[in-house]
């Protein structure tokens, strides 16, 4: 696949890790290695308070809002990346940073549980939780429940994919909008682009391993429910309006497109851009062509939502 050739030695320039079966402790590794990396300079315009929700098991949520800024606002309910077996709510702050100032909103961060400690469904339970517990303390939080998203990169993007088709079949929350980034949405790994070797960032082992860990017994059969595999779901009508966005360089390219032309074959106003050239997790890095296109559609796309 082409990748952007300002992004090429960027990606050789990261450190290498493949997840396999045979090999958890790279996993643990990974693991270590992303949180390392999390720890930044936040900005004093933002609140961020934590709140453990729920009860068997509880759910850590982090509720992010502009200081000074009154409401009822609209909220981004928003799901971490890593396949399924990485990841922090942490990876949400800087871009809430921005976010709840630049639209006026409060963002809402899950840290669900990871696989393969935790398969499906537990990961969609806590997010679920995180999403019923916003739409009812709407009220204590200063959000408009009429204006309630999900958001989510990769895995989270499967995670926001799959909790608006929960959404729409429980009929206890309304979303007003869905925001998928190059989400990981299709075990079956059918695709011509997820079947491809080499791929950077995130690997077509890698997602091999991400799969098993998050469906266990599960892998490889038939009994793999849409809310698992947004992928599989046949019917996709009456979801809130979407925007897919993905990558061309990126092994999920086909699966994503192919879900965006579904979603607007049943009625559901849907926007999907592909970034050439763009690989997985293109808004990695900050200040590169495919970067700043990938995030300017994101801003546009949002915005629109937000501020209406």
């Amino acid at each position: 696949m082409h990748t952007d050739p300002e992004i090429q030695p960027l990606l050789e320039m990261m450190p290498r890790f493949e997840l396999s079966a045979e090999a958890l402790a790279d996993l643990r590794a990974a693991r270590k290695a992303l949180f390392a990396s999390m720890a930044s300079a936040l900005s004093d315009r933002v609140e961020r308070t934590d709140h453990l929700i729920g009860s068997g098991p509880e759910v850590l949520v982090r509720v992010h809002r502009p200081v000074g800024v009154r409401g009822p606002l609209p909220c981004v309910v928003s799901m971490h990346g890593g396949g399924y077996v990485l990841g922090s709510l942490d990876m949400d702050d800087l871009r809430f940073d921005r976010f709840c100032n630049e639209f006026g909103c409060v963002a809402v961060s899950v840290e669900y549980r990871l696989a393969p400690e935790t398969p499906y469904p537990g990961p969609l339970d806590d997010c679920y939780t995180a999403l019923r517990w916003v739409a009812e303390h709407a009220p204590d939080l200063d959000i408009d429940p009429s204006r309630i998203g999900v958001a989510g990169i990769s895995a989270g993007g499967g995670l926001a994919a799959a909790l608006a088709l929960l959404a729409r079949d429980r009929g206890e929350v309304p979303l007003a909008f869905a925001l998928l980034e190059c989400p990981m949405i299709d075990d079956r790994q059918i695709t011509p682009s997820s079947r491809l070797d080499g791929l950077a960032v995130w690997s077509r082992e890698s997602n091999t391993f991400g799969w098993k860990a998050y469906l266990g017994a599960r892998y490889g059969t038939d009994d793999v429910p849409p809310y698992a595999a947004p992928a599989r779901a046949n019917d996709l009508a009456g979801l809130p309006p979407t925007m897919v966005i993905t990558g061309g360089a990126d092994g999920f390219r086909d699966e994503n497109i192919d879900y965006a032309l579904r979603l607007g074959q049943a009625d559901v106003a849907t926007e999907l851009h592909v970034v050439p050239g763009a690989p997985h997790g293109a808004q990695m890095f900050p200040g590169t062509r495919v970067a700043d296109q990938w995030n300017s559609l994101v801003v546009d796309w949002l915005g629109r939502h937000l501020r209406s």
